[in-house]
């Protein structure tokens, strides 16, 4: 990462592949750029805050690919949030959890909504994750 501004580029430049792999990688980085671009914080506190998570990870052992570095994204995007704006970062957990739950409930190939979080719950077994879900609400 050169500066504040690669850090809003995907992780992969599109050399043959897709340039995300999930839908839910490019909505975090786009959001990362409306929140800067509206002044909730600015490109340097961003790639801050991304670098740091990056550095964390890789402290911890984690490799380097994709779900490494969008879950730094989301580090990132959430410890900014919960900083500059507590009123919302306060919500947010239980926001994203609601997410988990919808995306664990959701049948394969089928899109995810959040009234699935309702449903029923799977608790923390991962052996329900799914992939390729359409990640439109």
């Amino acid at each position: 990462m050169s500066g504040p501004e690669s850090s809003f580029a995907p992780r992969r430049q599109g050399a043959g592949g897709p340039v995300f792999t999930e839908a839910w990688h490019a909505e975090a980085l786009g959001v990362a750029n409306v929140l800067t671009a509206n002044g909730l914080f600015s490109a340097a506190e961003w790639a801050g805050a991304l670098g740091a998570a990056l550095e964390r990870a890789a402290a911890s052992g984690r490799p380097d690919i994709d779900a490494t570095y969008y879950d730094a994204v989301l580090e990132a995007l959430e410890g900014l949030i919960v900083a500059k704006s507590p009123a919302t970062g306060a919500g947010m957990a239980e926001r994203v959890d609601a997410w988990r739950r919808a995306y664990l409930n959701t049948p394969h190939g089928k899109p995810v909504a959040l009234s699935a979080a309702d449903l029923h719950d799977h608790g923390d077994d991962e052996h329900h994750h799914h992939h390729h879900h359409d990640h439109r609400a």
